[in-house]
């Protein structure tokens, strides 16, 4: 298993809906690398772009709450109802750290998705697991949480949002720099 760096706003990579999983041969030893990069960076969930990997799974654990005991697999997902109910929570993201933000979504939803053995499942989720499943499926289409607020207060976040970019943009430098490539 291995620790990866999660990838922050400002790469490319986080804008880009992921390919769905056709071939679940090494699915397990990405889904060990998530679990171990996402509690390296004390999250509560991981989409795979997150970690560079265009791949439509992301993962999920609350367990340290009193609302399941379990951790999370979801392949393939999409949330194919919801209730018109919803809530404000604030949010914060692994890929935008330091931000936090007050986010309206829907209370539940119905997602169909699958699981590392190909099964397909269709459950309802709701409460912070089912908040979770929405912002990570907001990943994997490309969608961030500074998305779904006004512009008033993305403009208050634009200094942060900036030197993410940047942060983003000088690392895939060194990275194309040590394969031989100029960005």
């Amino acid at each position: 298993m291995s620790v990866l760096d999660i990838v922050h706003y400002g790469n490319p990579v986080l804008r880009k809906v992921c390919k769905p999983v056709n071939k679940f041969d090494n699915i397990n030893n990405i889904i060990n690398d998530m679990f171990e990069s996402m509690y390296e960076a004390d999250g509560i969930g991981l989409a795979a772009n997150q970690i560079g990997i265009n791949m439509h799974i992301f993962i999920i654990d609350i367990s340290h709450t009193d609302e399941t005991d379990d951790t999370h697999i979801f392949i393939n997902s999409k949330i194919i109802a919801f209730e018109n109910e919803k809530d404000i929570f604030q949010e914060g993201c692994l890929s935008l750290p330091g931000i936090a933000l007050d986010i309206l979504r829907p209370k539940k939803i119905i997602l169909k998705y699958q699981t590392p053995d190909k099964i397909w499942h269709e459950n309802k989720f709701e409460g912070l697991l089912g908040r979770a499943i929405q912002h990570e499926i907001d990943h994997l289409n490309g969608v961030f949480i500074v998305d779904r607020v006004t512009e008033l207060e993305r403009i208050k976040y634009k200094a942060e949002l900036k030197s993410l970019e940047k942060e983003s943009k000088d690392k895939m430098g060194k990275v194309t720099e040590k394969k031989g490539f100029l960005l």
